[in-house]
């Protein structure tokens, strides 16, 4: 199991070196986060896009791709689909999204007969090193699904676990955060939550233990939870925080970006491939961890 963020670097470069599709890669801040990668040694890339932007960015921003595989792709749909073929192949493991619309990607990626889908939910899957907490902290699902019902909380779990379990975690303990530990029918949130625990306890979710309803200080701190007499493993203990909507989960994370110190990586989990979806306004460290997330969980 990792404990920070850097140590995933150290794995990489311990094991096989993967490969990234570059979708729309004519953009200063994608070759930037890629081509830093591939410098360092980390991985290999596939750029797909406009050929002599490629280049033309590369130059004005000294970015070496003499070396480098240019695939050209005339629009962004095409460029998508052709990210999505190398997957299929087998010549690349994941996808970065390059300068070009989310929808286009994943239009590409679920399309049923040339597409990704493995006809599970597509949900996105962050991990947090947040100071003071002793290991990293995962958190679902606060970039995709705005308001998941209980059977699509059962998928983001699912793909979650399956994440973490590639990266060490053998057996996640989850906690399915509510406004309140008590259940209460006019709190919907409550009564999935309960809902999973009963699911995780009979096997549905995988090798896992969801608690819930559980609040967020309860989950993360074991003196509230004394004081409260709230007794669980996922007590100060938590890899898995699963919120009950985006809204949650994207101001919290970045409430603790923001304001706690906090560092993220994220991925698109449930295709066929892990997907990076890195936002322009994103930190480079965020970029940077992402694109070895993605390269642990391929």
């Amino acid at each position: 199991m990792i404990k920070n963020l850097a140590e995933m670097r150290a794995l990489i470069a311990a094991g096989e070196k993967k490969t990234c599709a570059v979708a729309c890669a004519h953009d200063a801040h994608t070759l930037e986060a890629i081509m830093t990668m591939r410098n360092e040694g980390l991985m290999n890339c596939l750029l797909v896009g406009h050929t002599a932007d490629i280049k033309r960015i590369a130059a004005e921003h000294n970015y070496e791709v003499t070396d480098a595989e240019i695939i050209e792709a005339a629009t962004d749909e095409e460029a998508a689909q052709v990210c999505v073929d190398l997957v299929r192949a087998g010549k690349a493991g994941f996808i970065l999204k390059g300068i070009l619309q989310t929808g286009t990607l994943l239009k590409a990626v679920v399309n049923k007969q040339t597409g990704l889908n493995t006809g599970s939910v597509i949900s996105h899957f962050a991990l947090v090193e947040l100071p003071g907490y002793h290991k990293l902290l995962g958190v679902a699902d606060s970039g995709m699904i705005p308001a998941p019902d209980l059977e699509t909380k059962k998928a983001i779990i699912r793909n979650a676990v399956g994440a973490l379990q590639k990266l060490g975690y053998e057996k996640p303990l989850i906690s399915a955060l509510c406004a309140a530990e008590a259940v209460s029918p006019k709190i919907i949130e409550t009564v999935d939550a309960a809902a999973l625990k009963e699911a995780s306890l009979a096997g549905e979710l995988g090798n896992c233990y969801v608690e819930g309803p559980i609040s967020f200080d309860l989950a993360m701190n074991p003196e509230a939870a004394k004081i409260k007499k709230y007794v669980s493993p996922v007590v100060g203990n938590s890899d898995l925080l699963l919120v009950p909507s985006l809204a949650t989960g994207n101001i919290m994370v970045k409430t603790m970006l923001q304001f706690a110190g906090a560092q993220m990586a994220g991925c698109i989990v449930g295709a066929k491939c892990p997907i990076a979806l890195i936002s322009r306004a994103a930190s480079y460290e965020e970029k940077y961890y992402s694109l070895l997330l993605c390269a642990l969980t391929c």
